[in-house]
């Protein structure tokens, strides 16, 4: 499965797509259609053409020069002193407007939990391992992360974690100790309430909810993650639930089941099970314990949800910059999208929960349908901001194709729009009023139309704590931008927005020095050159710099 991941400020995609996410502290109040507007401490602006006067560049006589008597020695530069991901790294040398802006999250499993498996995505292109908690324990999915943090410490990657929660909704068990299972078409399985641990009976599944043999009828159809396998209830005995396998397929511990009835979804059952079960309150808590990135919820169906376990996060670790994500995977949630949306951090649309997959044939084959291929073009033209992985790349036969092919999709459709102009009529989105107030919102959608105005190089965007360089996510410039942050946790954080390069780099509050020791890094590594156009940003200035490298 491969969701994407979206929000109005994020978006994710695989099986599942993803939002955007959205800046964490500015409040929320509607953003105002009025002109750009920059602080009195702004430079001074004057249009550069007659053809171009609606754009707007400081003025030279009031603006800083970036090359002082003293700006530092390329040649003794320390390279060093600015982290950059090493893949992303190998791709900028390529040319910073080719680079890659849809980001990948990648499930780890059985099939990539080592570390040179690990190591062969990042390198792949990797931006977030995900480790989802409905399988594995606690003691497994802490080896996978002390993989990726030794891949980050030692090997030069900024690889985010992401804890996917198991959600209460009604679940299989886990098969026995068994890593999957084989329905053929006719068999006959029993599934069940009883428990047996580790002896199993054959053809025989446990399943988590207590009331599931008194809800389920005789005729009833039972889908296994929403229709991989299919079963028809042919008789009840007991705590037991007797099926037709109809749909073959390979069936997987812990994965989710729905019944449905005349050809409608049953959802009585749901209503009386919490979106947090206390199994999850365990995984959350250790999650916190382990410092991860991202916390995604599953089965989502209000805000309050969303609300209730970033103040319990914030409780429990004040200093934690963990982000929320929300799962959109059922019909419940789409009830109450836009609220949910506003109270999370991304939106994460579990596509094959809703009836649609991406690359689910490459968990067997090496090559993708067309209809993969196009659904995953189509996901990137949206500007997600991430595709995800699933059972692909956590116990598919082929994990480091599937990766290749979301990212050869991604850099050819993104490159079609580009070069097709796609952006000349696209006005960028306007912010989200959950996202931004004023000034630094309209300050990014200045500096993105200026930046696909000019055909900029990259934008710049100094960042304490992520929000101007969300900000300027949320606008979808046609280039790059160059996050430069401070804090690592901050900079994996950003690792899942669309665009960005995330940077970790002390700066001070000086930003002619900020600039100069920049260029001189950049330049250092081969990642910029003299006569680029940048874009310039930050939490500290409320104005828009526009300046060629020296």
């Amino acid at each position: 499965m491969t969701p994407s991941i979206t929000s109005q400020s994020l978006r994710l995609s695989s099986s599942f797509s993803i939002a955007a996410l959205q800046p964490h502290t500015f409040s929320k109040i509607p953003l105002p259609k009025s002109h750009l507007r920059v602080s009195r401490q702004a430079p001074l602006f004057k249009p550069i053409s007659a053809v171009q006067s609606n754009v707007l560049l400081p003025d030279a006589s009031k603006t800083a020069t970036f090359q002082p008597s003293n700006a530092p020695n390329l040649l003794a530069v320390n390279t060093e002193a600015m982290e950059v991901d090493r893949a992303t790294e190998a791709e900028l040398k390529n040319g910073s407007r080719s680079k890659r802006r849809t980001k990948i999250v990648c499930t780890i499993g059985p099939r990539t939990c080592g570390f040179d498996e690990l190591e062969a995505l990042a390198v792949g292109g990797m931006n977030v391992a995900r480790i989802n908690m409905c399988h594995g324990t606690h003691e497994w999915h802490r080896k996978v992360i002390e993989h990726v943090r030794r891949l980050n410490d030692e090997r030069g990657f900024a690889i985010a974690i992401m804890m996917d929660t198991q959600g209460s909704e009604i679940h299989m068990g886990d098969l026995g100790g068994a890593t999957s299972s084989k329905a053929e078409d006719g068999e006959i399985w029993t599934f069940t309430v009883r428990s047996f641990g580790s002896n199993c009976p054959e053809r025989t599944i446990s399943v988590n909810y207590d009331g599931f043999a008194e809800d389920i009828k005789v005729g009833d159809e039972l889908l296994v993650d929403g229709g991989m396998v299919r079963f028809v209830v042919t008789e009840k005995i007991g705590p037991d639930v007797i099926c037709c396998c109809t749909d073959p397929g390979l069936l997987l511990p812990r994965a989710n089941l729905t019944f449905w009835r005349n050809g409608s979804l049953v959802q009585e059952h749901n209503a009386m099970l919490p979106t947090i079960s206390s199994k999850d309150w365990l995984d959350i808590d250790y999650g916190i314990a382990e410092g991860v990135d991202f916390i995604a919820v599953s089965f989502v169906k209000s805000a309050e949800v969303i609300k209730h376990l970033k103040s319990y996060i914030a409780s429990r670790s004040p200093a934690s910059n963990i982000a929320v994500i929300a799962k959109i995977e059922s019909i419940d949630s789409l009830k109450n999208l836009n609220e949910i949306i506003l109270a999370s951090d991304g939106a994460m649309v579990a596509r094959g929960d809703l009836g649609a997959q991406l690359l689910e044939s490459m968990i067997e084959y090496p090559i993708p349908t067309r209809a993969e291929v196009a659904d995953v073009s189509e996901v990137v033209r949206q500007q997600a901001d991430a595709l995800m992985l699933s059972g692909e790349s956590a116990m598919g036969q082929f994990p480091d194709k599937a990766l290749a092919v979301l990212r050869s999709v991604s850099l050819r459709i993104e490159k079609w729009c580009r070069e097709g102009k796609q952006h000349a009529t696209f006005e960028p989105p306007p912010i989200s009023s959950s996202v931004s107030a004023g000034i630094p919102g309209e300050i990014c959608n200045g500096a993105a139309k200026i930046a696909n105005k000019l055909k900029a190089s990259a934008l710049f965007v100094y960042t304490k704590t992520g929000q101007m360089a969300s900000l300027l996510s949320c606008s979808r410039p046609d280039c790059p931008i160059f996050a430069f942050t401070p804090t690592s946790s901050v900079r994996r954080r950003l690792n899942l927005q669309w665009g960005l390069v995330p940077f970790c780099l002390n700066f001070s509050d000086d930003m002619e020095s900020n600039l100069n020791q920049t260029f001189s890094l950049l330049k250092a590594r081969g990642l910029i050159k003299s006569g680029d156009l940048i874009i310039v940003v930050s939490d500290m200035l409320q104005s828009i710099q526009v300046i060629n490298v020296p």
